[in-house]
């Protein structure tokens, strides 16, 4: 089309931008968006690589074509069928070269361009880097395995992979087997996707809730006023700080012991000084008691692990190079959660400080012997 011939297109009575676009043939133009790419439906980035041609093309100064391959990062026959694409479909984009040994310009008719919304687009194409940070999170959220919330997931997953540059696509399939999500001791939270949305609104517009949560503690069900603040994951369990109004005061709650939850229409305010990153960072699981000081040596064949992990922010270790033993020293919160860590190292865990939580120890260990000797 020329430009001559897309100025009186555009003049004519009736013919809006739409129209424009459409032509008088809206299913031949959508089958020719549909056979553009390789004979088959086009997919996110040539979409978007469509779209930024015409944000190139309606530039004042226009665009040639060694230009619109630069830019879309393709190559020159591509260039070629993508312009005589947007010529098929009624874009009115025409040439004109300055003199003889310069290169022709490319661009859309000015009156047609002031018509055009902005669709300058962001880059959403991922590279290979940004896919497998995206695939480790998705390989930490087996808290949701077999629930609503895994299946959106993955749809999501899906729509995103239309937007990977060219040929990072058939990597997909490697990249996914690069992961294994493990279940292991994963809570199931399959029925209890609504409950989770519901928390989540109410922390977000902070709306008080009303609940029925089952406490293993107790062992009975009890209906609680609560503020829901926020959500934190534990050891394949999914737990909430919340504010219990009849306590007064901030408690964690499992997710999967909340039977019935209801957000009302009460709002709250925000506890002033509640910082549950620090609170997270001075327990040593998910009691959150009065910190103490513990210091627990550590033998040879287990020192290598001790090592190698942060067990609270302000740990100490001294080693032992005599018999390659450790003493890890820390300051933490959670007394049950530090004495069950202790004995699941058994005779290569020993409790030096507390001597309070070393008597217990010792009473337990007694109580175990016996137990293992009448049987």
């Amino acid at each position: 089309m020329s430009i001559t011939e897309a100025r009186q297109f555009l003049s004519r009575p009736g013919k809006n931008l739409l129209e424009f676009s459409k032509g008088n043939r809206p299913r031949t133009l959508f089958l020719k968006i549909l056979s553009f790419e390789r004979g088959t439906a086009m997919y996110g980035e040539q979409m978007v690589r469509m779209l930024r041609a015409v944000d190139l093309l309606s530039s004042p100064t226009g665009v040639t074509k060694q230009e619109l391959a630069a830019h879309l990062e393709v190559d020159k026959r591509t260039v070629e069928r993508l312009l005589g694409l947007l010529q098929e479909l009624n874009f009115p984009v025409y040439d004109e070269q300055d003199g003889p040994s310069s290169e022709k310009t490319w661009r859309m008719v000015d009156t047609y361009v002031m018509k055009l919304p902005n669709i300058t687009l962001p880059d959403i194409r991922l590279t290979l880097p940004e896919l497998i940070a995206l695939y480790l999170i998705k390989g930490e959220a087996q808290l949701f395995h077999g629930t609503e919330i895994e299946k959106l997931a993955d749809s999501a997953f899906r729509k995103l992979s239309f937007f990977m540059p060219e040929g990072l696509s058939r990597q997909l399939a490697k990249i996914q087997t690069l992961f294994i999500p493990s279940s292991k001791f994963a809570k199931d939270y399959t029925g209890k996707e609504k409950i989770i949305d519901d928390l989540r609104r109410g922390m977000i517009e902070q709306k008080r809730c009303t609940v029925k949560y089952h406490s293993f503690r107790s062992g009975k069900k009890r209906n609680y006023n609560l503020d829901p603040l926020r959500f934190f994951e534990n050891n394949g369990g999914l737990y909430i700080f919340a504010y219990i109004t009849e306590y007064e005061e901030v408690r964690t709650l499992a997710v999967e012991r909340i039977e019935r939850l209801q957000v009302t229409d009460n709002s709250f305010d925000y506890p002033e000084h509640f910082d549950p990153e620090k609170l997270l960072s001075s327990a040593f699981g998910i009691i959150f008691d009065k910190p103490f000081q513990a210091k627990i040596r550590f033998s040879r064949e287990v020192a290598p692990y001790i090592r190698e992990r942060t067990w609270a922010p302000n740990q100490h270790i001294t080693e032992n190079e005599a018999d390659g033993s450790l003493i890890l020293e820390m300051e933490t919160g959670g007394w049950l959660d530090v004495k069950r860590w202790a004995l699941s190292y058994g005779m290569h865990a020993e409790v030096l400080e507390p001597k309070e939580m070393r008597e217990e120890i010792l009473t337990e260990m007694k109580s175990c012997f016996e137990q293992y000797r009448i049987n």
